[in-house]
């Protein structure tokens, strides 16, 4: 791509003022300055710890030739003759718009499909990616653990779930680069929120909504308020059958029947809106006799008066979840009975980091899993409870400078469904670790009084170390679960990020 001159990207966005005249070939588009090249046009976005606005003339220095911006500089000599500066009201929303047309609008060309909620996004993305690419079709996926524009998957590097609006538009380009003709992409609250606007203009084709259940509320500030955001998938359905263009698949919805919140998913949009259920008859996709181990789950899938028996080579109940959304929406996209997709189950692949045994060969088994919200523990916890013929011992923290109220949730349900609880860094950022591992210990004694520090609970910043204690403890016919940093390669300090990779570092902990 060559670019784009700077009056395209503007044309009819809602410009306070611009101060300069020329019409720059913009080139590429960045926000953050050190990623700024020669004909860049440099989005300043106020942010928490970090506003951008404040790196204008390290963009400028770098060959940045327009600024867009909230605030333009009060020094009239900042204001350079080969600079447009370009102010907004939201430079957010200004940076979606303006990297749609960038990258000439991408979502217009894909049918996208959007997946929501608190738990399974990645793993539901992941498979419907897999189904698809079963039944012979081109498509590409983004998630919080990997992106696929072309023939390969690579790791997301960007620490968000969902990236920012430029990364996205570039990635569902390439995508039509590479010639797929579907995306897949986890939409996160976050993504989805009018504040960030990562999502803001990606026209979405189909919704999946898996569940909801409490986390993020630092940032949205209430459940409904999260609820809300989240729901802004299913609205864009409506935005994008406004349209009334030749589309690959249709314009529908899915939802998760099990989930209490489910009725106010259908309702955000006017679309056909299909449902599952692991034991709801009245779902239009559901299982039941459910026999589940840790090496996979075998089951029967019951579509219409149809019924099938099928294995899923994944463990746990909330991966029978993960994978009926997965066949129904793979299903619908290509209006097939779901039914006749589950020759293409007993294949499918786990994501890294996802209930991941790293190893076989000892009398306990130690796991890695990405779990951190309530939710996940509710639903992973007594599982591994359930096929633990011992002990299950659980290494975990929660993120600094993230939703407070879900660390003593934690702990709660860690401490009545573990015997015990090691808790250690996740992502502690600016806040002190101790503070973090008090606040979840408070839970775990809560709900389980009889649990003591250094004897059943340990708080243990330093996260290789709370996890040699915890293999330290192991004794034959126990599970050990690392929970909480699961496929991410960092961990998060105030002043420093530290390289991890959980499955190696368990790993060799083991091999000491």
């Amino acid at each position: 791509m060559v670019g784009k001159q700077l009056s395209e990207l503007c044309t009819k966005l809602p410009v306070i003022q611009i101060h300069g005249d020329q019409d720059p070939l913009v080139t590429g588009l960045a926000y953050d300055s050190r990623q700024v090249e020669m004909g860049f046009a440099f989005f300043a976005l106020p942010g928490i710890h970090v506003d951008g606005h404040n790196y204008i003339n390290a963009a400028i220095e770098r060959g940045a030739v327009a600024i867009f911006c909230e605030q333009v500089p009060r020094d009239s000599s900042d204001l350079t003759h080969s600079v447009v500066f370009i102010q907004v009201h939201d430079s957010r929303r200004t940076m979606s718009t303006v990297a749609a047309r960038f990258y000439d609008n991408p979502s217009h060309e894909l049918s996208v499909i959007g997946v929501t909620g608190t738990d399974g996004k990645s793993t539901t993305t992941w498979l419907i990616d897999q189904l698809l690419s079963a039944q012979e079709q081109d498509v590409g996926s983004i998630s919080t653990v990997m992106i696929r524009s072309g023939a390969q998957a690579e790791k997301n590097f960007f620490r968000q779930s969902t990236p920012e609006a430029p990364e996205i538009q570039g990635y569902l380009r390439q995508m039509i680069d590479n010639g797929r003709t579907f995306a897949v992409v986890e939409a996160t609250s976050h993504g989805l929120s009018t504040r960030t606007a990562r999502l803001q203009d990606v026209e979405f084709d189909a919704a999946v909504f898996t569940n909801i259940t409490h986390e993020h509320l630092e940032f949205h500030g209430s459940f409904e308020q999260y609820r809300s955001d989240k729901a802004h998938l299913f609205r864009a359905l409506d935005r994008s059958a406004m349209r009334q263009v030749d589309c690959q698949c249709p314009i529908f919805g899915v939802v998760n029947l099990n989930d209490r919140n489910s009725y106010y998913f259908r309702q955000a949009t006017q679309q056909t809106v299909l449902t599952y259920s692991i034991g709801n008859h009245e779902a239009d996709l559901y299982a039941d006799r459910i026999d589940a181990s840790l090496t996979g789950t075998h089951c029967q899938f019951h579509w219409r008066d149809e019924i099938r028996e099928v294995f899923i080579p994944l463990p746990g109940i909330f991966n029978v979840e993960n994978v009926l959304a997965a066949v129904l929406t793979t299903a619908y996209i290509l209006q097939q009975n779901p039914l006749d997709l589950l020759e293409a189950v007993p294949s499918l692949k786990s994501l890294p980091g996802r209930m991941h045994i790293v190893t076989r060969d000892l009398p306990w088994t130690p796991i890695v899993d990405y779990a951190h919200t309530p939710g996940a523990f509710t639903s992973l916890l007594p599982f591994i409870r359930k096929f633990t013929p011992n002990r299950v011992i659980v290494v975990f923290g929660s993120a600094g400078e993230r939703d407070i109220d879900k660390r003593a949730m934690q702990g709660k349900i860690a401490g009545v469904e573990t015997d015990i609880v090691v808790l250690t860094d996740e992502d502690p950022r600016g806040e002190e670790s101790m503070k973090i591992l008090t606040d979840i210990a408070a839970g775990v004694q809560e709900a389980a009084p009889d649990k003591r520090l250094d004897h059943d609970i340990f708080l243990i910043p330093d996260r290789r170390e709370a996890i040699r204690k915890a293999i330290s403890l192991a004794e034959p016919g126990d599970s050990v679960l690392f929970l909480g940093k699961g496929h991410e390669g960092s961990i998060v300090y105030a002043d420093h990020v530290q390289d991890w990779d959980e499955a190696a570092v368990v790993q060799e902990e083991i091999s000491r």
